[in-house]
């Protein structure tokens, strides 16, 4: 990361993305995330109907992304951060317009939905910054329908041979790391029956699989 995307993410605040750094922040995000975010995808178990929930929904490309695989399912995004949600609602406007999408100002601290409202949830790149881990999950739980699957997202995690650069930034931002077996523990403490961790040997990437 060269000095002025440093400057950026710092004045953007990946934690809760905001002004015209939080913008190109964002938009850069939405490329960088590309990759892991694909990869990931491919242990969804979507069917045509499926209801879906994207926690911490930043700049909107995972939301786009599936909205294009599934053409018939309904899906809504959560963002602490009001740009965030701007910038979802704009990258999904055909989506929105349609009423097939819902872009949501809130928290995974208290989602404002119904007991088994989603069958599937997926969150891409937030669960660093999730204010409890171990509670938050537990509302995840909570909206998700019986049999329904959650993914956890990241590029990084904490057993991975990571870069002094990798290092740094998780000292900078605060950032919660878990490693697989934390991961594991996590997901089966707030309920889930069944939970598959996925990494990449050749990447730090991870992807928590969690079903109720």
């Amino acid at each position: 990361m060269n000095d002025q995307k440093r400057s950026v993410t710092e004045l953007g605040d990946p934690s809760r993305p905001h002004g015209e750094a939080g913008k190109e922040m964002l938009s850069g995000m939405n490329v960088r995330h590309a990759p892991v975010t694909e990869w990931a995808l491919s242990f969804f178990d979507l069917s045509s109907n499926d209801r879906i929930l994207d926690i911490g929904c930043g700049g909107g490309e995972t939301l786009h992304k599936l909205s294009k695989i599934l053409p018939t399912g309904t899906f809504t995004g959560v963002d602490h951060s009001e740009l965030s949600v701007s910038m979802s609602s704009e990258r999904n406007r055909d989506a929105v317009s349609e009423g097939k999408m819902k872009l949501i100002h809130a928290s995974v601290e208290a989602l404002p939905f119904s007991d088994a409202s989603f069958d599937r949830i997926i969150t891409v790149e937030s669960f660093y910054f999730w204010p409890d881990p171990a509670e938050n999950l537990k509302e995840v739980f909570r909206v998700l329908d019986q049999n329904g699957q959650f993914l956890i997202v990241a590029d990084i995690h904490g057993g991975a041979d990571l870069s002094e650069e990798d290092m740094a930034n998780i000292k900078k931002y605060g950032l919660f790391n878990p490693t697989p077996d934390e991961f594991e523990a996590l997901l089966k403490n707030a309920g889930f029956s069944e939970v598959s961790i996925h990494t990449r040997p050749d990447k730090s990437w991870i992807c928590a699989e969690a079903r109720k």
